[in-house]
């Protein structure tokens, strides 16, 4: 089935996509988030502090992080330049500092400390994006979503189960529109750790990837 990977405009159709991530889903069966949370705060906190980090870096920061400013009432109370101080091993952490004094005085003067759980409200939140939204949504609230980063969109396109496009939300559009909504969630993590720790993004052989699927799907 995968020898038409190949086809550079080709896209599989949702019978076979279906196929190709049920694959993944069997490689990595895994659906929570390997981000380290206690509450809903500190999901949030811990993903926007993962966007262009990797989540072993922000699984470091965020212990010391949380053990001050567990909650948004405490984190609001602290300057930019404490929070700054316990992020400084994650990239951009004097934005993300800011993100995070701002968001959490959002929680607090907006939602009385407690997290939305609807996706405009989260989107409006400092920091927060539509694919930090969909994980917080999926994880936080079991909220069918599907959160599109870099790995979601490579190893999607790799696969030629979306078109070649840098629209994430359009990515995004093409897979909710195969998958059912239930399927969202896992999927997600799946395709992510598959794209993590198979499907890397450098120096790795594409067509082991496509033998690993091959074999799975042959096997269902």
């Amino acid at each position: 089935m995968l020898e038409k990977i190949n086809t550079e405009s080709f896209v599989f159709n949702q019978e076979d996509t279906i196929k190709i991530v049920d694959a993944m889903i069997d490689l990595y069966p895994q659906k929570e988030t390997e981000l380290m949370y206690d509450n809903h705060f500190q999901l949030v906190v811990a993903v926007v502090l993962s966007a262009q980090a990797t989540d072993v870096s922000v699984n470091l920061a965020t212990p010391d992080l949380f053990a001050v400013y567990p909650t948004p009432e405490l984190m609001m109370q602290a300057s930019v330049e404490e929070i700054a101080d316990k992020i400084k091993t994650i990239g951009l952490y004097r934005n993300k500092a800011n993100f995070l004094k701002k968001l959490s005085t959002q929680l607090v003067e907006k939602h009385d400390g407690v997290v939305p759980n609807n996706r405009k409200d989260l989107e409006a939140l400092s920091g927060v994006g539509r694919k930090t939204a969909s994980v917080v949504l999926a994880n936080a609230f079991d909220i069918p979503a599907f959160a599109v980063d870099t790995h979601i969109k490579r190893v999607t396109q790799k696969f030629h189960l979306v078109s070649q496009s840098n629209d994430v939300l359009k990515i995004e559009k093409e897979m909710t529109a195969k998958l059912p909504p239930e399927t969202w969630f896992q999927a997600h993590h799946s395709i992510l750790l598959f794209g993590r720790y198979q499907c890397v993004a450098r120096q790795h052989n594409h067509d082991e990837c496509i033998r690993l699927i091959e074999e799975k799907i042959q096997k269902n």
